[in-house]
C-alpha cells in the first residue's frame, strides 16, 4: 500500500470537505469523476467518495469484496439490476458484483469496504419506499439502515431549528444534501461532508430548511 494515498484514515480526528473546496478527479473510467473523502488505497480498500457520472457513462463490471453503500444525490443511477433515481439508498453486500451506468448522468455518495461482518443483506430504498418519522424537536427522520449499533438515516431540519448539545458515541458522519448545516465549529453548505470522531460533541442548528444524510455509531 502506498502511504501517500492515505486520506482521512485517522478516525480519531475530525475530517471535513466543504463543497467549495472540493476537487473532482477523473477516475479510470471515462466520464466518471470523484471527490476523495476517505482513501486507503488507489482502487481498493476502505474508500468514501462523491462520484459523478456524466450522461451516457459507465463503470466496468466489478466485485465489492467488502460491500458498497450508495446514496443517489441527483440524476438516475443504473445497473443490470435496475434504475435508482435521486434519493435512493443502496447497499450491495460483500461479494456482490455489478456493471453501473447512467443514461442522463448522476451524482452519488459512495462508501466501499465498510460493512461489518454478518451485514450481508442487499438494500434498495427508493424515495417511494422510504418512511419519515417524528424526531426530537421538529426534526423529521427517515431510517435507512441499522446493524449492530451502526445507523444511517436522512434527517430533515425545518428553518431555524436548533438541536440540543450532544455527544456522538461511535462518531457521526454527515453529508449535507440541501440547505446549510451549522454548529459552533463552522457552517457546512450543500455538498459538504463532515466526519466527527467517537465521543465528539457539538451544538447543531440551521437557519434555512436543511436535509442531511447521517451515519452514527460506525466509528
Amino acid at each position: 500500500m502506498s502511504q501517500n494515498l492515505l486520506l482521512n484514515m485517522d478516525f480519531d480526528r475530525v475530517a471535513l470537505s466543504l463543497a467549495q473546496d472540493q476537487e473532482w478527479v477523473q477516475s479510470p473510467s471515462d466520464g466518471v469523476s470523484r471527490v476523495h473523502l476517505e482513501r486507503e488505497a488507489e482502487e481498493s480498500g476502505h474508500t468514501t467518495s462523491f462520484v459523478r457520472f456524466a450522461p451516457g457513462s459507465y463503470f466496468p463490471p466489478h466485485i465489492h469484496p467488502l460491500g458498497e453503500e450508495i446514496y443517489v444525490i441527483d440524476g438516475v443511477f443504473s445497473d443490470e439490476h435496475g434504475d435508482y433515481p435521486a434519493g435512493t439508498y443502496l447497499r450491495n453486500p460483500p461479494g456482490s458484483a455489478h456493471t453501473p451506468f447512467t443514461e442522463q448522468g448522476c451524482t452519488l455518495f459512495v462508501k466501499l469496504d465498510q460493512f461489518k461482518p454478518g451485514d450481508s443483506g442487499r438494500v434498495v430504498l427508493r424515495p417511494e419506499d422510504q418512511s419519515w418519522d417524528p424526531g426530537l424537536g421538529n426534526l423529521r427522520v427517515c431510517p435507512l439502515h441499522s446493524y449492530e449499533g451502526d445507523n444511517t438515516a436522512l434527517v430533515y431540519w425545518p428553518k431555524n431549528e436548533v438541536f440540543q448539545k450532544h455527544t456522538h458515541y461511535g462518531g457521526e458522519e454527515i453529508v449535507v444534501l440541501k440547505g446549510r448545516f451549522i454548529d459552533e465549529h463552522g457552517e457546512y453548505p450543500e455538498g459538504s461532508w463532515i466526519r466527527s470522531p467517537h465521543m465528539s460533541v457539538h451544538f447543531p442548528y440551521v437557519k434555512e430548511a436543511t436535509l442531511i444524510l447521517v451515519k452514527v455509531g460506525h466509528l
